[in-house]
């Protein structure tokens, strides 16, 4: 499976399944956050780490390609890394998203904008433009550890990290996860109670005696 397919297949699917087909999978802190709700995060990661300085931010715009997704670590920085511009260009390019472990500002044009961009907090203040910064190195973004070339996938939920190699192997868990919970909830349509479909006397029944191997499994 190429990239183009494997992101194909993610893009059928949502962080939460691969975050239920393996809860060890690095999850970006929760505190970043998207600026405009309801859009879809899914690209290869282009990294930056800078501080208090956005110039490593311009340079990723020149060099990063369409699809990829600019994730920033901006090591604790108070003043803002993106802006509307940037973000207006990154969309432009074709690019994919932008995370920013740190500050974001002109909100009230990002989300206007289809590109997705997310930011641990926002601010007026801009960064200067005096230091080279960083690119295309291993980040700490969200409390987690990001390669370049790093799957980024997300959405209202936050977003999950993970490379090629793994989300190969949990590709087929987390579709079939989001195969029965789509058959689930189409019953729920239908009137059918959730219990029902649940094996949930039983692993209760295990609980209670002290069986903490049980798990809740769906009965379809």
């Amino acid at each position: 499976m190429n990239t183009a397919e494997l992101l194909d297949r993610l893009a059928r699917l949502d962080p939460a399944a691969l975050a239920d087909a393996n809860k060890q999978i690095r999850v970006i802190a929760s505190n970043i956050r998207p600026i405009r709700s309801g859009l879809r995060l899914l690209g290869k990661a282009y990294t930056v780490r800078c501080h208090e300085d956005f110039f490593a931010v311009i340079a990723a715009l020149e060099d990063a390609d369409s699809g990829d997704v600019l994730v920033i670590d901006t090591q604790g920085s108070q003043a803002a890394i993106v802006g509307e511009l940037f973000s207006s260009e990154a969309a432009r390019q074709g690019l994919a998203g932008i995370v920013i472990d740190g500050p974001c500002r002109d909100v009230s044009t990002i989300k206007e904008l289809s590109i997705p961009v997310y930011a641990s907090s926002i601010t007026p203040v801009s960064g200067t433009t005096q230091s080279l910064g960083e690119q295309q190195l291993p980040i700490v973004c969200g409390g987690v550890m990001v390669q370049p070339g790093d799957i980024i996938f997300g959405d209202d939920d936050g977003i999950v990290v993970a490379s090629e190699a793994e989300l190969r192997d949990l590709l087929p868990l987390a579709e079939e996860i989001k195969r029965v919970e789509e058959v689930v909830l189409e019953k729920l349509k239908q009137g059918t109670s959730l219990l029902s479909l649940l094996n949930f006397a039983e692993h209760r029944a295990q609980l209670e005696a002290g069986n903490t191997t049980s798990s809740l499994k769906f009965l379809i």
